[in-house]
């Protein structure tokens, strides 16, 4: 289902400043999400133009000039991430080649953020490669959502300006009056989101999932640190991929005798298993932002789908007007 949160952010009111210089356009990752930023902003997502030749390659031309303005392009490096990337460069080179003042990325789910580090040899950090083809593209800045670790934002040589999805994730769950609340995270390396996030529910207690990794995309849960006896857990993690992470700390949460289990994370990847798993009926709830969109297929009863468009939408305006950008979130 889908929920429209309560935030402080209300729709724009007052006419931008300097309304004729800022532009924004699509990729073809998230138009729905594009055109709700679109109207907080009181303003429409620009014309262009986007084929494909018949052997793959990718052509876009903006449709309407752009010299001496601020330009957004906001696409998401969702499912295909290779593509969607790819598009995002096109657009970024289209805008610089037609004299934009300034081009800001907009990513609101930024992909190959897991590759952040080397854990062996012989690796690639793939983050930090697609922060180089964004700024050798032409960006002039980044605005993410979310990042899978904050020490991405040092990986870009422009700014970069890093929001985050939970304010409408925690006004939904105030909104449920939920008894007995405690934060899990799914994994030592959450601990800091997860606190962060029981600090903006009322100061509720904090659990830890101790987890065991034995490869990409399989989780080993091994013990939950904190009482969670009797109590309504949440579960909140950045992304939910394929679900297995959620699907055995939901049940070991069950064992060790939580009342009622939901889980919330910022972009539902949702891929291969997920769907089946987080609609098995361990969960009563999974909560969820438009950073990435969703087919119908992808959508269960037991889903509910928050949008980011406002805090998007305020942060773009807080970037063309000069203004404080984490103060959103003070």
């Amino acid at each position: 289902m889908s929920y429209s949160a309560t935030l402080t952010l209300q729709p724009m009111v007052q006419p931008l400043s300097d309304n004729h210089r800022l532009r924004l356009f699509s990729g073809s990752a998230n138009v729905p999400l594009a055109q709700e930023i679109a109207r907080y902003l009181g303003m429409d997502v620009g014309p262009m133009i986007r084929k494909h030749f018949a052997d793959g390659e990718l052509y876009i031309q903006i449709q309407e000039s752009i010299r001496g303005c601020d330009v957004y392009l906001i696409q998401p490096c969702c499912k295909p991430v290779n593509d969607h990337l790819m598009e995002l460069l096109i657009m970024v080179d289209a805008c610089r080649r037609a004299s934009a003042r300034q081009i800001t990325a907009v990513i609101p789910y930024y992909g190959y953020a897991r590759a952040d580090r080397k854990t062996a040899g012989r690796e690639s950090i793939a983050a930090k490669l697609m922060a180089n083809l964004i700024t050798e593209a032409g960006a002039n800045r980044v605005l993410a959502m979310d990042l899978h670790s904050a020490q991405i934002q040092g990986y870009f040589d422009i700014p970069c300006d890093h929001v985050y999805g939970t304010p409408v994730l925690i006004d939904y769950i105030n909104s449920k009056q939920l008894e007995d609340l405690v934060v899990v995270s799914p994994d030592v390396g959450g601990v800091a989101r997860a606190r962060a996030f029981a600090k903006k529910l009322n100061e509720a207690p904090l659990a830890i999932i101790d987890k065991r990794r034995q490869s990409h995309n399989v989780a080993e849960v091994m013990n939950v640190i904190g009482d969670v006896q009797g109590k309504t857990a949440v579960l909140v993690d950045d992304m939910i991929d394929t679900a297995g992470t959620i699907l055995e700390g939901a049940k070991l949460l069950r064992e060790k005798g939580a009342r009622q289990v939901y889980a919330c994370a910022t972009h539902a990847v949702f891929s291969g298993p997920a769907i089946s798993r987080l609609s098995s009926g361990i969960l009563e709830e999974v909560m969820v932002t438009n950073t990435i969109p969703l087919a119908s297929e992808q959508r269960f009863d037991q889903l509910t789908i928050l949008s980011v468009a406002n805090i998007l939408g305020e942060a773009i305006w807080r970037i063309h007007e000069d203004s404080s950008v984490s103060s959103m979130f003070r």
